[in-house]
């Protein structure tokens, strides 16, 4: 199946469920786009891109057209080459295996309660802030160094989950990047672990 890279994930995730394609639940629920989701290697409730995209095709800066496998995107947790490329992803190729509809449509809500039990979707947020450690969980450190509800202008840390960032109203972008320096320089000082950022910060 070959997805142009603008597909939002979870208008292809009822496409697919239509369709009795299994392998794309765990992005139901996950913001953006196809692309958006190859760059960063998107995951969760165990599985990733990396499981299901077989070739990338991009534009380099001098409006070249390259073809890549998925041995050559270099995928790891949070990763894969394009995350160091000045390049536009245009198209996906993934490969998805035949299943039971409504198993499909069971996981796809599973992982949509669990979602909203966990995860402060009734909040504008840019999802989940930090990556998680190779020896640590970041929401846990932060909660921990008791940041949970801390605020900056309008950004606060999620009540419902350190990991998360949110607009608790009139936010500004300024907000959020004060704050985002506050945690990191906070978790940095206690606990002495330094965490990185899983959003992308474009611009000054």
């Amino acid at each position: 199946m070959t997805l142009g890279a603008g597909v939002k994930n979870a208008i292809l995730a009822q496409r697919l469920l239509k369709e009795e394609l299994t392998g794309f639940e765990f992005a139901a629920g996950i913001p953006g786009t196809i692309g958006g989701a190859v760059y960063m290697n998107a995951g969760a409730y165990g599985g990733e891109m990396k499981d299901i995209v077989t070739e990338v095709t991009y534009m380099d800066e001098n409006t070249n057209i390259h073809t890549i496998t998925n041995e050559e995107c270099k995928f790891d947790y949070r990763y894969s080459v394009f995350s160091k490329m000045n390049v536009v992803i245009t198209k996906v190729k993934m490969e998805l295996q035949y299943g039971n509809k409504i198993e499909i449509k069971e996981k796809m809500d599973s992982n949509a309660k669990s979602r909203s039990e966990k995860q402060p979707i009734q909040m504008p947020s840019a999802g989940s802030t930090f990556k998680r450690g190779k020896d640590f969980v970041t929401a846990m450190l932060i909660d921990e160094c008791g940041l949970k509800g801390y605020k900056i202008g309008g950004a606060q840390v999620s009540t419902m989950h350190a990991g998360f960032l949110v607009n608790a109203g009139g936010a500004t972008a300024k907000d959020m990047l004060d704050l985002i320096e506050h945690v990191q320089k906070t978790v940095l000082e206690k606990c002495g672990k330094e965490i990185e950022l899983e959003v992308k910060v474009i611009g000054e």
